[in-house]
């Protein structure tokens, strides 16, 4: 009888120890959800055994959800690019500040027919063509954005500077030497002599003509603050080919006053076309973290977008 027990007491101590076992299981589960919903009820529910044991688990499981979530924030902070949106605030102040410029520039054209029509007289030929060779090249000074322009003397060197050798360019990239005397020596020239030529056929320093060239200038001006200073190489392709299409445009203008204005200010597109595939293939190579394109618009957080006029720190 003794020996016919026998595997029965066995099999009950085997069923009392896995029983034992999963209730001790089903309790440090216990302890583990209500610290991770009710904290509070840990210390009355769970048994003391498991209590350090749930604690340091559930506390290990804090740790790492709470370190996944502050790497992924930074990681979106950190690049705007994860998750793009469009910089409306940029958009805003490009549109002010054209608005500035064009404003400055009619005003200005305007008080000095009205100061030449007093003596009865028009502006010399050579007068004329200096005044809208230095617009050509300073044209920035009525514009609000910080436009800034690279830096001559490194690009003859060959040294980067805002806007050139600061970023991955192609390799057919013409050497520095070559923009200043493009836009010095020849873009410049052209640019006053074809303005100088309209202003003698009608008369007047604001027209449409020449305000269509002072939109060209404009537009130029700010791709300068988008590729230059803040460096958004998606937009300043959109940019690029504004200035493009605003320069033909200029120069269609011309050519209603006088034809020869027009080709000689439609000659300089040559030179924006070659400088709008240089940057185009600039943005190629110079893609997001992640190895995608940047958007082609101006994305929230890429830059801060900033007037310089009336700002602190000015340089």
């Amino acid at each position: 009888t003794i020996f016919a027990i026998r595997p029965v007491l066995a099999l009950a101590a085997t069923a009392l120890f896995l029983q034992g076992n999963l209730l001790s299981i089903a309790a440090f589960q216990t302890s583990a959800y209500q610290s991770l919903h009710h904290p509070k009820l840990l210390a009355k529910s769970a048994p003391a055994p498991f209590l350090p044991a749930a604690a340091d688990a559930i506390t290990h499981a804090h740790v790492v959800k709470t370190t996944t979530e502050l790497q992924s924030s930074t990681t979106n902070e950190e690049d705007p690019y994860t998750s793009p949106q469009l910089d409306t605030d940029a958009l805003a102040k490009y549109a002010t500040s054209a608005v500035a410029e064009l404003t400055l520039f009619g005003a200005t054209f305007q008080l000095l027919d009205l100061a030449l029509a007093q003596f009865d007289a028009q502006i010399p030929f050579p007068a004329a063509a200096f005044v809208f060779y230095a617009c050509s090249l300073k044209s920035r000074v009525f514009n609000p954005l910080n436009n800034q322009r690279p830096d001559r003397s490194k690009a003859v060197e060959g040294e980067g500077s805002s806007g050139f050798r600061d970023r991955v360019m192609p390799s057919w990239t013409p050497p520095g030497v070559i923009f200043p005397i493009m836009w010095v020596l020849i873009i410049g020239p052209l640019r006053a002599y074809s303005a100088a030529l309209v202003v003698s056929n009608t008369g007047s320093l604001f027209s449409l003509p020449i305000m269509a060239f002072m939109l060209h200038l404009t537009v130029g001006d700010i791709w300068n603050t988008i590729n230059n200073t803040e460096k958004r190489y998606g937009a300043a392709v959109v940019g690029v080919l504004c200035v493009v299409l605003s320069a033909a445009n200029a120069a269609y203008q011309y050519s209603t006053v006088d034809p020869l204005a027009g080709k000689l200010l439609g000659g300089t597109c040559l030179w924006l076309v070659t400088a709008a595939a240089l940057i185009t293939d600039t943005w190629r190579l110079n893609p997001t973290e992640n190895g995608e394109r940047v958007p082609l618009y101006p994305v929230k957080g890429e830059a801060e977008t900033s007037f310089l006029w009336g700002s602190k720190g000015e340089e």
